[in-house]
């Protein structure tokens, strides 16, 4: 596909926008929502601009078709890391087609600041709704709860709808200080927030975690953090209360389970695994619940990345593992809009 002239101006103007974003907006966002730190902001600002640079964008659209006939698509967005809407969006927009955003109430500063950035090329085209209707589809990102919900209430309606997932590690028992300290950039940045964010850890039987725990003393500040503070404190009185055993370093609490992937905040779930031939089949069982993999290790997995890098998906790295341009590409509205 030839990209065309003004989706390579709508992505150069939002780059600039993303490698501009004035103090005041970030500061905006920080108290809007006390988890967007600037910081972080600029991680995802930064992990954007990345992504939308022009062998970028031709990879992800080589096999892209644009709709002929425009259509009205709902897009009703998470907000739980910053940013994480934007991807929806310009899916819909190089697509052809009417986005129709329902911001996330925790990330609205920053997705406003990049919709208006974008809407300086397209003229406005790119629109905000309160209230879902006259729609021709609907793309929707949330919890368990809310996916069945949003099942239900657009069930006459072309749907993608995603759901809680998270990210694991597989550690190999022979990583190096530094690919250890990598892991823990997957665990803390975002504060652990994001569906990307590794929850869970399998290590081989037997596993010692004391270089772990070394490798990832420097992220020891985050506990600074108040909402953070308040998740590990809670958590640590729980388990102390229950009489739960786990590892501690005073920021980050271990801790064995050996059926769940999705672990509290300020806390990270861990298994034992016997061989590789039963980590994979692990794995493949529980595909459904993970958004990736990170690992060292040359496993079976579809979403596998290196340790330190779940948080720089690339724009064909998609949520759920579901193809969002292929679901716009396929779309067929054999029916009148409908109103919800």
């Amino acid at each position: 596909m030839i990209l065309q002239p003004q989706f390579l101006a709508v992505c150069s103007a939002l780059t600039e926008a993303l490698n501009t974003i004035p103090d005041s907006v970030k500061m905006l966002a920080k108290q809007h929502n006390p988890w967007f730190e600037s910081e972080n902001i600029t991680a995802a600002a930064e992990a954007w601009s990345d992504a939308l640079q022009a062998e970028n964008l031709s990879e992800w659209l080589k096999d892209h078709v644009v709709a002929e006939h425009p259509k009205k698509i709902a897009i009703i967005m998470a907000g739980n890391i910053p940013l994480v809407g934007l991807h929806d969006v310009l899916s819909v927009m190089v697509s052809g087609h009417i986005a129709l955003c329902k911001l996330s109430s925790d990330d609205t500063i920053l997705m406003n600041y990049c919709i208006d950035a974008m809407n300086t090329v397209l003229e406005n085209k790119i629109l905000r709704i309160e209230r879902v209707k006259e729609v021709d589809a609907v793309i929707a990102t949330g919890s368990n709860n809310s996916a069945k919900i949003f099942e239900t209430y657009f069930h006459k309606l072309p749907h993608l709808i995603r759901r809680n997932r998270t990210a694991v590690a597989v550690l190999s028992g022979h990583e190096t200080k530094q690919e250890l300290h990598s892991l823990g950039s997957d665990i803390f940045s975002y504060f652990g927030l994001g569906c990307r964010n590794i929850s869970k850890v399998f290590v081989p039987a037997g596993y010692d975690f004391t270089s772990f725990f070394e490798a990832i003393f420097p992220y020891g500040n985050i506990v600074n953090h108040h909402k953070y503070a308040n998740n590990y404190d809670y958590n640590k009185a729980i388990y102390l209360m229950g009489s739960e055993k786990f590892l501690d370093n005073n920021f980050l609490m271990i801790r064995r389970d050996e059926k769940s992937l999705h672990s509290p905040l300020s806390v990270v779930f861990y298994d034992f695994y016997n061989s590789e031939a039963e980590i994979e089949q692990t794995l493949t069982l529980l595909q459904e619940e993970i958004q990736c993999v990170a690992s060292t290790m040359n496993l079976n997995f579809p979403r596998r990345v290196e340790l330190g890098k779940t948080q720089g998906p690339k724009l064909w790295d998609y949520a759920d593992g579901i193809d969002t341009l292929k679901f716009l590409k396929s779309l067929q509205f054999e029916a009148s809009t409908v109103s919800q």
